[in-house]
């Protein structure tokens, strides 16, 4: 069970900072909480086999992207676009996640 919140939000866009894709950039696809892991677009590829079936009468082997932990991913700030951690600050419109770089909002 993962007790730290996620740094990352769908649609966000993230670098790899370890592993096989290290330095690659993708948009965030999917969260999932629970595991502390997230989806990234286009990277950890792995293969999955279909069966035929009506929608694909031919079956086979396509790719799709694996989950990953989320510490092996960092947010890339919109504004500097730089890889950058990121701070929660509390503001009149509630809590903003702000990139340590740059100290501009970042949703």
């Amino acid at each position: 069970m993962n007790m730290n919140k996620i740094h990352v939000k769908k649609g966000d866009t993230v670098t790899i900072i370890s592993g096989d894709d290290k330095g690659k950039k993708g948009k965030v696809l999917r969260v999932d909480d629970k595991k502390g892991r997230v989806v990234v677009e286009g990277l950890n590829m792995m293969k999955k086999h279909l069966r035929p079936n009506r929608d694909n009468p031919q079956g086979g082997i396509v790719q799709i992207p694996a989950p990953m932990k989320s510490s092996k991913v960092m947010i890339v700030c919109p504004s500097c676009g730089k890889p950058t951690r990121i701070a929660r600050e509390k503001r009149n419109d509630g809590k903003v996640r702000v990139c340590k770089q740059c100290n501009k909002v970042i949703d």
